[in-house]
């Protein structure tokens, strides 16, 4: 995965995997943020829900939340370095967006560390959750796009 570029990442800032046809069907505004992903400018989850849900197309939340801790002060480049792992730790599951459900500052023993948490999102037509072969597929179908 590339570095990261700008994009402020705080609570609420939903990322999606490059597929234009997703972004250009629901007119999202992106900055691009690592390899595939880019941060969607102006929505938090909820205000992209009600986006997708007038689209006619569902955002399913899933439950199980990913988290990634690391030693040291709350910072930009430390927040975007504990995203990135939970990327690739993400990546196996073909979901097509990622929501930052936590930053947290925390101290033990005198020492900062903090946790990032984010629960993967799927934008897709079906109120029933695609299996992992139709998400793979809908992926490959997304980085050959990108590619062409």
């Amino acid at each position: 995965m590339g570095g990261f570029i700008t994009p402020n990442l705080k609570v609420g800032t939903i990322l999606i995997e490059e597929r234009p046809w997703i972004r250009k069907f629901l007119g999202l505004e992106c900055e691009s943020c690592s390899g595939r992903w880019s941060v969607v400018r102006g929505l938090d989850g909820f205000a992209l829900d009600r986006k997708i849900h007038a689209a006619g197309w569902n955002f399913i939340f899933m439950a199980a939340e990913v988290k990634v801790m690391f030693f040291g002060a709350l910072g930009t480049k430390k927040i975007h370095n504990a995203l990135r792992r939970i990327l690739a730790k993400e990546r196996l599951q073909n979901f097509n967006c990622l929501e930052v459900t936590g930053i947290v500052g925390k101290r033990f023993l005198g020492l900062p560390y903090a946790i990032v948490s984010a629960h993967s999102r799927h934008i897709q037509p079906s109120c029933y959750l695609e299996n992992d072969e139709e998400r793979q597929t809908a992926q490959r179908d997304a980085e050959s796009a990108t590619e062409s």
